[in-house]
């Protein structure tokens, strides 16, 4: 039987309201500190790996500089304004992101955060390694490596950023229980750049030259600092523990010009942080900790190639970017 030709377009009508209910592509932001260094990198591809096992697209986008954060506000609201599904974000400030992670919040956009931890309780969670323990576990590698005995510089980032704070914290509280250790500087800021970082690290050198340890608590402050003991002769004579990983820094501590980096999991929190957040969005009410803790620990030359630290030290990056 011919249908009447009013008929066939409402049938055709119908068959193209069911083809809209097809599920909607998630599209969730990824906002790191920067996209330079090596450990933004390893983030991004552990991103990159749980948006594929998701079937979300992906966004990636930060800051230019690691200490711009009216850059960083900018980006999140500016993922707000395009209507992202969800947002992982390693703020630079704990403070200055509260506000537009909060609008997010209100727009109906929720929130993970990652690396750096963020005043309020407007995020879904919080996936960070702890970093109050990540600089204890430095000083303890610092203090072991000099029998508890000598003079100690701890080389801090900046201002604002609760991740480093804690580290730099949690080491000096670590070290003070070492008696025969002396702190002989700990207020000096080497910023977000190696360039910065090995400025202060040169100054640090010819204010204190019978130093006989240091402590810096990123990847920029370490390789900095790095340059810094290479030109003045003392690589591999001054004790040395750093934070992070490059490529550059796994082979300084191969020649024993670094003796421990406390490593933590880039990769893992990329990774979770999208899963977390696509869960959330897709199921409400399920179960989400609050706090998620991806771990630390220490890289020597002793164990760096054993498979549990170089899993660590080369997360596979060039697998997913």
């Amino acid at each position: 039987m011919r249908l009447r030709p009013w008929i066939a377009l409402f049938l055709l009508a119908l068959a193209g309201c069911g083809g809209s209910n097809a599920p909607h592509r998630l599209t969730i932001a990824v906002i790191p500190m920067g996209t330079t260094h090596e450990y933004w990198k390893a983030i991004h591809a552990g991103a990159v790996k749980a948006a594929r096992e998701e079937n979300v697209e992906l966004v990636w986008k930060g800051p230019q500089k690691e200490d711009d954060r009216t850059q960083q506000i900018a980006v999140v609201e500016d993922m707000v304004s395009r209507r992202v599904n969800g947002i992982v974000l390693a703020p630079l400030d704990g403070t200055g992101l509260a506000k537009p992670v909060a609008e997010a919040r209100r727009a109906g956009i929720p929130s993970v955060i990652v690396d750096s931890g963020l005043q309020g309780e407007d995020y879904i969670s919080f996936i960070a390694t702890d970093n109050y323990k990540g600089g204890r576990l430095g000083a303890r590698r610092l203090a072991e490596i000099l029998n508890g005995q000598g003079s100690v510089i701890m080389m801090r980032v900046m201002v604002g950023a609760e991740s480093t704070m804690r580290r730099e914290q949690g080491f000096l509280d670590e070290i003070r229980n070492f008696p025969g250790i002396r702190v002989l500087s700990d207020n000096q800021y080497g910023g977000i750049t190696t360039e910065t970082a090995y400025q202060t690290g040169e100054n640090l050198l010819n204010r204190f030259p019978d130093v006989n340890g240091v402590f810096c608590p990123n990847e920029s402050t370490t390789f900095g600092m790095l340059r810094a003991l290479t030109d003045a002769g003392k690589a591999g004579k001054v004790k040395f523990v750093g934070f992070d990983s490059s490529e550059k820094l796994i082979a300084a501590l191969r020649q024993k010009q670094l003796h421990g980096l406390v490593l933590q999991n880039p990769f893992r929190m990329g990774e979770l942080g999208v899963k977390t957040v696509v869960r959330h969005i897709r199921d409400p009410h399920a179960p989400i900790e609050k706090r998620i803790d991806t771990g630390a620990v220490v890289a020597t030359p002793e164990n760096m190639d054993t498979p549990e630290i170089r899993q660590l030290l080369v997360p596979p990056v060039n697998q997913y970017l």
